[in-house]
C-alpha cells in the first residue's frame, strides 16, 4: 500500500468577477492551470522530494494533499483514503508544515501555541504535554518554550511549524522548505531529524537541491504544473544529457602553442594563465574519448600534467534541463 497516491491531479484557478471586469472594460486574465495531470506515488516509508522554480506549483500540490485547498480534476489517496470524501480521516494522518506560517498566535507563547494546536488534534493535556516536551527537545526549542511567538527569529518559527507538524506523530509529513531560514548548524539538525523518522513517508519540498540528493529516495521535477520526470537523483542525472566540466591544470606548454594545436573540438576551450601553471577548461559528453586524446597530446608535446577536475551534473542541470 503507498502512503499517498496522486493520480491526474489538475487544478485550475478561475478568474473573478469576469461579468464584472467585462461590464467596466477592465482586462480579464485566463484562469491559471496550476497542476496539470499530475501522477505519482510515495511508498510506505519513503522519503519523497519534490522540486521546481518558483510558480511551478509545489505549494498548491502540497495543499492539495493536506486538504487544505481541493482539486479541480482527479484525485489524492493518503492510506486509501480520498482526501475528499474523507478529509478528517486525511487529515489526522498529516502533518503540515510550511515555509510561509501564519497560522500560529503571535501573544501566545510557543509552549502554549502547541497545546492549542493538540487539543484540536484531540489530545487529552497529559499527553499533549508529554509530546511539546519531546518534540521541543528533538528540536533543541526548550529554552524558547516560554517565549512568545511574536519574538522568535524566522528560523525558529520554522522549527516551532515543524514541531507542530510532529505533535500528533503522524505517519505522513508535508514539509515545505523545512530548512529555509535555518543557519547552517540549525539545517544539518533538522536533515538528521528527518532522516531519524523511521516508517514515516515524508514528502519534501526545497531549493536546496544538495538537501534533496542528501535526503530523497526519489525526486520529482515539477514544471509549469506538470510532473517532468520522477526518479532516484541518481537515475534522473544519468538521464540528463551527460556532460562533464573538465579543467586541465598543467606546466610546460604556452597558451599560444596550445590555441594553434589543440583538437578542433577544443575550439571553445577557455584558458587560465596563472603565475607557473596554465589551466585548460572545457566540456565534454561524458565516456568519450576527448579526455584521453587531451592528454595524449598534452604529454606528448612536452607538457606535464599536474591535476585534472571534473564537475559531474547536478539536480539542478537536471531541473534546468526540463524549464
Amino acid at each position: 500500500m503507498f502512503a499517498v497516491t496522486v493520480k491526474n491531479l489538475s487544478k485550475t484557478y478561475p478568474i473573478s468577477f469576469p461579468r464584472v471586469k467585462r461590464f467596466f472594460h477592465l482586462p480579464v486574465k485566463p484562469a491559471v492551470e496550476a497542476l496539470k495531470n499530475v501522477s505519482f506515488e510515495i511508498a510506505e516509508g519513503e522519503v519523497f522530494g519534490l522540486i521546481g522554480k518558483n510558480g511551478a506549483g509545489k505549494t498548491t500540490l502540497t495543499k492539495i494533499i493536506a486538504t487544505l485547498i481541493q482539486p479541480t480534476d482527479g484525485k489524492v489517496s493518503v492510506k486509501n483514503f480520498d482526501s475528499v470524501k474523507n478529509e478528517v480521516k486525511v487529515r489526522s494522518l498529516i502533518g503540515l508544515a510550511t515555509a510561509e506560517e501564519r497560522s500560529f498566535y503571535w501573544r501566545l507563547t510557543s509552549e502554549q501555541n502547541l497545546l492549542f494546536f493538540a487539543r484540536l488534534y484531540g489530545m487529552k493535556d497529559e499527553l499533549a504535554g508529554k509530546r511539546i516536551t519531546e518534540v521541543f527537545e528533538q528540536l533543541d526549542l526548550t529554552k524558547l518554550k516560554k517565549r512568545r511567538f511574536a519574538e522568535l527569529s524566522t528560523g525558529n518559527k520554522q522549527r516551532l511549524a515543524v514541531a507542530r507538524a510532529l505533535l500528533p506523530a503522524p505517519p505522513i509529513l508535508l514539509l515545505d522548505e523545512p530548512t529555509r531560514s535555518l543557519d547552517p548548524l540549525a539545517a544539518a539538525e533538522m536533515r538528521d531529524l528527518i532522516r531519524s523518522l523511521k516508517g514515516v513517508s515524508v514528502l519534501l519540498t526545497s531549493h536546496n537541491l544538495s538537501e534533496v540528493e542528501e535526503l530523497c529516495n526519489r525526486v520529482a521535477i515539477i514544471s509549469k504544473g506538470e510532473i517532468r520526470a520522477v526518479g532516484t537523483p541518481k537515475n534522473l542525472r544519468f538521464r540528463h544529457k551527460q556532460t562533464q566540466k573538465v579543467k586541465i591544470i598543467l606546466s610546460g606548454v604556452s597558451e599560444d602553442f596550445l590555441k594553434r594545436n589543440l583538437n578542433s573540438n577544443l575550439q571553445d576551450a577557455v584558458f587560465e594563465t596563472h603565475a607557473e601553471t596554465l589551466s585548460i577548461v572545457f566540456e565534454r559528453e561524458a565516456e568519450d574519448n576527448l579526455l584521453g586524446e587531451t592528454i595524449s597530446f598534452l604529454t606528448g608535446n612536452g607538457a606535464k600534467i599536474l591535476d585534472i577536475e571534473t564537475e559531474k551534473p547536478t539536480l539542478l542541470d537536471v531541473l534546468e534541463s526540463y524549464e
